[in-house]
């Protein structure tokens, strides 16, 4: 935590934001139920005065040692003694694709594992649950030098966040990340207890999971049974978990107090006018442009047949999922009462600066803001470049990447290379890298060629990138040759080269290893400009607005989400709409009127379990509700609890008011979807026939 100041400096800082701003709006209120919070900084006098709650601290060392991090992007709960954990069919859908076959395609028809035996292993899945927390600031801000130039002072500070981190995992054998909170305000050392054997142990069909489709996507009410189980092993066996979440057969109740603890990936509720005019006018923009391209390239490559289909599906439904969330983004940074809204809040920080005369953490921060804005505009400069000298769509491509500069990093001491190939990182990194999961080299090559193709079209023949990619061939030429002549698709032979070293990298003449050595100094040239020219500049200079903010309004907000462990509360409620009310649940009697209304037709039909099983279901039974938590993507598969603990709810989604959540939180319609514990269980025992899987959950002898 930052270092105490005395109550004349608080009251002295306090003055001077108010005097400068003339009004109360200067200081940052909360609206409603807002906040992501860190489990060392919680709002408990908020809490006690709105709610009349105050959480022990062994109730919330309880439901932190519960939470879990899917490490491929998603959050979770432990549920049972063994070790048994819930989180949404979508955040499981990469692992079902990874396993399924043509013969078996899980995503399509689902997963049902009515036995231990029958549970099966996720190629690539780790699970993390954060155990410790230590604020490491004084440490990582003593090592850098403020009279240095902000490149210099960038490096110094990764030098000893890498220092941190190493220490950390050779003492304690556990994950160790170093997280930068407020903008560089504060850095946590986050301890991490990993699991890599996980089981897959249940998920409905994607029909009835992502019932509604796009269209329904971050909408209310909805219908959805988005849920996944899966299991942690460790030493071959079912984990014995002391901590995790006992159900509430009876569920969320409306107007009920309930919490969300889960990773929210990422916010930009602090960042100053200029970054959020920057994405505004640019950012988001080009974000749109690519991954429209990109579904583009998806659906092309599923026309091709029935296989090509299958094997698209959770590509095509993760950039879906994206291009509607951000467009939502999008518009709520073009509401030009936001913007001005923002721009009070920062006026007044930067007027309180601008006077400051014995507040050494304002006075440094007054030209911060234009030292941004000028970064800025350096970014925009080079944004195309950015965007499309990438190629994330193409697995095996990034996988020969990955394996060049990691044989060249671990060869450098610790402190001087990439964050991604710290010591801290590297069994998670081989983990992924030698992952079994299949890559289908039709499919790279569609991708590849499409990728280099708009690379090629964006920034010309001529782009030092697209020379290296292209080498002379045409787009669709290289990506043939590239594919056609790689062994990488065997994970062994990943393996073989990263275990060979630098040596056995660079005699490979392997063509995607060739080509990603051709690649390479290109890539290592716009990162080394990034990090000098442009995060060197956000990283000093957030950090002295941060220092800025910490004076004028001490420690009473929350940082943005950075993927790591958050705690939201909030209640049970529906909202406005026009001239009508919104009811906070839904239930299986809406969803087959939905399906019938809809004339039962793609994508409103039912699953057929779902169909056969309609005179089986409590049909008043609750499916989906929601709540006025504050949450984002990476939430997905967050546990909704009471205030005992109990788990009455999976958070899956939000309503399309909260899509501007990234930039602000909006107290009025703002909503939380999730899917309440008792339409779980039902849907268990009544649709899925899944009664052992069920008595576990709810406590019974398994």
């Amino acid at each position: 935590m930052s270092a105490p100041r005395s109550p004349r400096q608080k009251k002295t800082a306090r003055a001077a934001v108010m005097a400068a701003a003339l009004s109360v709006a200067a200081v940052p209120l909360l609206r409603g139920d807002e906040g992501m919070w860190t489990f060392d900084n919680l709002p408990i006098k908020l809490l006690k005065e709105k709610y009349g709650f105050v959480p022990t601290p062994e109730w919330l060392d309880h439901l932190r040692l519960s939470s879990v991090r899917f490490n491929d992007g998603g959050s979770g709960a432990i549920v049972s003694k063994d070790g048994l954990v819930l989180t949404n069919h979508h955040v499981a859908l990469g692992q079902l694709q990874k396993m399924s076959t043509p013969e078996k395609d899980y995503v399509k028809e689902g997963f049902l594992a009515r036995s231990s035996k029958e549970e099966s292993a996720c190629p690539d899945l780790e699970l993390n649950v954060l155990v410790a927390m230590e604020d490491v600031t004084a440490r990582v801000l003593k090592a850098v030098d403020p009279e240095a130039a902000e490149k210099d002072q960038n490096d110094q500070r990764k030098a000893e966040i890498s220092r941190i981190t190493k220490a950390s995992t050779d003492q304690t054998g556990l994950r160790s990340d170093v997280v930068e909170l407020y903008q560089g305000g504060e850095y946590w050392l986050y301890r991490y207890k990993k699991y890599t054997d996980i089981r897959l142990v249940m998920a409905p069909e994607i029909q009835a999971a992502f019932y509604g489709g796009d269209p329904d996507n971050f909408t209310y009410p909805r219908y959805a049974l988005d849920f996944a189980f899966f299991r942690v092993y460790e030493n071959g066996k079912p984990l014995r978990a002391e901590h995790f979440l006992r159900w509430s057969v009876d569920g969320a109740a409306d107007g009920e107090l309930v919490f969300v603890t889960g990773h929210p990936g990422h916010t930009d509720r602090l960042k100053t006018v200029a970054q959020l005019e920057y994405e505004r006018d640019f950012g988001l923009p080009l974000y749109l442009e690519v991954a429209r391209k990109k579904r583009q390239d998806y659906y092309d490559y599923a026309r091709k047949g029935v296989e090509q289909e299958r094997r698209s599906k959770d590509r095509i439904f993760g950039v879906e999922n994206a291009i509607k969330a951000v467009s939502g983004e999008h518009e709520g940074l073009l509401d030009p009462a936001l913007i001005r809204s923002l721009k009070a809040a920062e006026d007044s920080l930067r007027k309180a600066a601008a006077g400051a005369k014995d507040e050494p953490a304002l006075k440094a921060a007054r030209s911060s803001w234009d030292k941004i804005a000028a970064a800025q505009k350096k970014l925009g400069d080079r944004r195309l470049q950015t965007a499309y000298r990438r190629f994330d769509a193409t697995k095996v491509a990034g996988l020969a990447n990955a394996i060049v500069r990691c044989v060249a990093e671990v060869a450098k001491p610790n402190d001087k290379r990439y964050e991604e190939f710290r010591e801290s990182n590297l069994e998670s990194l081989r983990f992924r890298l030698f992952s079994p999961a299949p890559i289908y080299p039709d499919m790279e090559e569609h991708l590849l060629a499409a990728t280099l193709k708009d690379a090629l079209e964006k920034l010309g023949p001529n782009d030092e990138y697209v020379r290296a990619a292209l080498g002379g061939d045409t787009p669709e030429q290289a990506a043939k040759k590239l594919i056609a002549d790689t062994k990488l698709i065997d994970p062994a032979e990943r393996k073989k080269l990263v275990e060979g070293g630098e040596k056995a990298v660079s005699t490979s003449h392997d063509s995607l290893i060739v080509w990603a050595r051709r690649l390479d100094p290109v890539y290592r040239a716009q990162r080394k400009w990034y990090e000098d020219e442009i995060e060197s500049v956000m990283t000093a200079e957030g950090n002295r607005v941060a220092k800025a903010r910490f004076a004028a309004y001490g420690k009473g907000t929350y940082p943005d989400a950075t993927f790591t462990l958050r705690l939201s509360y909030g209640r049970v409620a529906g909202y406005e709409l026009g001239t009508t009310q919104v009811a906070p649940f839904t239930t299986f009697h809406g969803l087959y009127d939905r399906a019938i209304g809809m004339g039962g037709k793609p994508p409103f039909d039912l699953a057929e379990r779902v169909k056969a099983a309609k005179t089986k279901l409590a049909l008043d039974a609750k499916l989906n509700f929601i709540t006025t938590n504050d949450i984002i993507g990476g939430n997905s598969g967050s546990p909704v609890v009471n205030a005992k603990g109990e788990y009455v709810g999976l958070i899956f989604d939000g309503n399309i008011q909260s899509l501007v959540g990234r930039y602000a939180y909006e107290d009025t319609r703002n909503r939380a979807v999730a899917v309440h514990s008792s339409g779980i269980v039902e849907a268990m025992r009544k649709v899925y026939g899944m009664d052992a899987l069920a008595d576990e959950l709810t406590g019974k002898t398994r």
